[in-house]
């Protein structure tokens, strides 16, 4: 959401409306911890000011000797003239004053947003942390500072500001120090692949891809994966797909926030048995017949469709990222982005599936930051498949194509996303798709598309409903990134509708009409759940279990992945059940085709706060509701 006042959201959107024009419904008083934190620098106001009075080096030059794809370093500062306002900014590539820019000079930087003012440097840090954090550091001059490093294929540096994030003057930079092999082959991201081959006995067709990022083009090696079981190993080719400056759409990324992406590689895994428990590894084979291996890895190959046995899924929005290190005032702008992490990885051996279903990394332009992300996510997505779905902060932008003409993707307009993970879409640039896990069918729709009656999409929505084999695959999931379905959120409430405007309006037939069991959402940072609900009507009065024939659509809002945390309207509607201003996430647990678990948990313990089970037979699904009985004839 963009940060305005409510008075000039509410003004911008009356204004679009008479327009004929789309824009997000979005009308919650936007404050400082919904502003990327790279974006509060003032990159085209930094000024040279290098003092050989003040020091900073870092240490040790050489990370990773041992294979770590993540290190700690010590940054020591000594300045004789300390401010509060002194911050610390991490550079990669190291080489940052190779990208300041001064007016007239031969320089390839465009200035942000056209402006022209000189000079500053044309690249952001990719993460920065106030010099006060060393509690002694006003009053000593000396300060010895932590950071956290990831791999990104570059060296870094380091260096000191004066003046604040909004009028920076740079006066001291440090020595370079670099990751021992930066190219490596790093942060793999499983997904389900796109279709099953039913003739050969069972085994997967592209049950399984692995994604991940390098930096090596497939001018300087060949990418594969290697994987089997214990020791027979097989070797599958791997495409390679990059991204370049100019494919970005607008400010920041294709300006200051640009940084490049490396290489993103997948490869599909074919023929694999279901349920089997493999290992892997990604591989690189260079032009002089050397290999470049990653880390090794394991994964469990999903259950055949509709096959019985216990499958638990996970469910969650909104999560962004947050640095361990305390850089970047992450605590405020993704607060409970760790903790989801955490709990997931902690939990890792009882989960089967995870869907994060938009609003991925909250990079907003600053492309530095999905590195950051996939590391975050990798102990995750490295062992589970890690299924996506795009959101306003992945894909708006304006004359995009994007159904909403706003500004949240900070220019990226879907491409990162599209490319840094795989999804089995027809079109990666149309973000829907269907995937099967065992029991459960999921109808992954795209909000930042439109949906409505008569739309490519909603042909998609109805065939991937429709083609459920409820008998084989009684557990029907529909998702999307905005709440298509209900809310009672603040500001949904403050528009009257409880819902994204035109949400439910074409797709409530449908849910009704192929009985779906539960609709996700998230873009609202809370946890909320409805009742079996049709027409605004609650269908079932039962709250924690539900037996024999559901009538109706349970609609969930599970936004609290780890951004800042959204209000809900003080007036509770009937439909609501339970509502939660608190970071979690959703587990479902199929124990058969007859009995499913639902539970809400909290990221900051794991533990169980709103639950429900569903107990029905197949008659039960077949089992004629309100608008959704199929025609009849009384001939024998």
């Amino acid at each position: 959401m963009e940060e305005r006042s409510i008075y000039l959201k509410f003004f911008r959107v009356v204004v679009l409306f008479l327009l004929g024009l789309r824009t997000s419904s979005a009308f919650c008083v936007v404050g400082s911890t919904d502003e990327q934190p790279l974006s509060k620098i003032a990159m085209h106001k930094v000024t040279l000011g290098l003092r050989e009075s003040v020091t900073i080096g870092a240490s040790p030059v050489v990370l990773g000797l041992q294979g770590q794809d993540t290190e700690w370093v010590t940054v020591n500062i000594v300045n004789p003239d300390p401010s509060e306002d002194d911050w610390v900014a991490v550079f990669s590539p190291a080489n940052f004053k190779g990208v300041l820019f001064w007016n007239g000079s031969a320089s390839t930087c465009s200035p942000v947003n056209d402006e022209d003012q000189t000079p500053y440097l044309c690249s952001s840090p990719i993460k920065y942390k106030y010099a006060n954090a060393s509690r002694t550091y006003t009053k000593t001059g000396k300060a010895s500072l932590k950071f956290q490093l990831i791999n990104q294929r570059a060296d870094f540096s380091f260096a000191l500001f004066s003046g604040g994030l909004s009028n920076p003057k740079l006066v001291a930079e440090s020595n370079f120090i670099s990751f021992a092999n930066p190219k490596a082959p790093l942060y793999p991201r499983l997904a389900q692949g796109k279709s099953w081959n039913e003739v050969s006995l069972f085994k997967l067709k592209d049950p399984m891809t692995v994604t991940w990022t390098s930096g090596y083009s497939i001018d300087e090696a060949v990418p594969f994966v290697e994987w089997g079981k214990g020791e027979t190993q097989t070797q599958s080719p791997a495409g390679t797909l990059t991204i370049d400056q100019n494919s970005m759409c607008g400010s920041p990324a294709r300006t200051v926030g640009w940084r490049d992406p490396g290489f993103i590689h997948t490869s599909f895994l074919i023929n694999l048995w279901p349920n089997s428990v493999y290992t892997y590894r990604m591989g690189h084979v260079l032009s002089n017949g050397s290999y470049i291996w990653s880390k090794s890895y394991s994964f469990k190959s999903s259950p055949y469709p509709g096959q019985d046995s216990l499958q638990r899924v996970i469910v969650f929005g909104d999560m962004g990222k947050a640095e361990r290190d305390g850089s970047n005032e992450y605590s405020d702008y993704q607060p409970g982005a760790l903790n989801t992490t955490d709990q997931l990885i902690k939990d890792l051996k009882n989960i089967d599936i995870v869907f994060h279903i938009g609003d991925l990394s909250y990079a907003n332009g600053y492309i530095s930051q999905w590195d950051q992300f996939t590391s975050q996510v990798e102990p995750i997505a490295s062992t589970v498949p890690y299924m996506v779905a795009s959101g306003n902060h992945e894909r708006d932008w304006p004359n995009s194509g994007s159904f909403y003409e706003n500004m949240d993707s900070g220019g990226e307009c879907g491409v990162l996303a599209e490319t840094v993970f795989y999804f089995p879409a027809e079109n990666r640039a149309k973000f829907w798709y269907s995937t099967d896990y065992g029991m459960f069918h999921f109808c992954i729709a795209d909000s930042e598309h439109d949906w409505r009656e008569g739309t490519e999409q909603y042909k998609f929505i109805e065939h991937c409903l429709a083609s459920a084999d409820r008998r084989k695959q009684p557990w029907l999931i529909f998702a999307a990134h905005r709440v298509l379905g209900y809310s009672s959120n603040s500001w949904y409430a403050q528009e009257g509708s409880f819902e994204e405007p035109m949400g439910r309006e074409s797709l409530q037939k449908l849910w009704q009409k192929y009985r779906v069991d539960i609709a996700f959402y998230g873009h609202v940072h809370n946890y909320e759940r409805t009742c079996p609900i049709y027409q605004n009507q609650c269908v079932n009065s039962d709250k924690s279990h539900y037996s024999g024939t559901v009538k109706g659509t349970i609609h969930v809002v599970v936004g609290g992945g780890g951004s800042h945390l959204s209000e809900f309207t003080t007036a509770i509607p009937n439909w609501s059940i339970y509502r939660d201003y608190d970071w979690g996430f959703v587990k479902l647990t199929a124990f058969n085709r007859s009995s499913l678990l639902f539970e809400y948990k909290k990221s900051r313990d794991g533990k169980v706060y709103d639950s429900f089970t569903i107990s029905r037979e197949y008659k039960d699904v077949l089992a004629c509701v309100h608008d959704s009985c199929e025609p009849t004839t009384l001939a024998s």
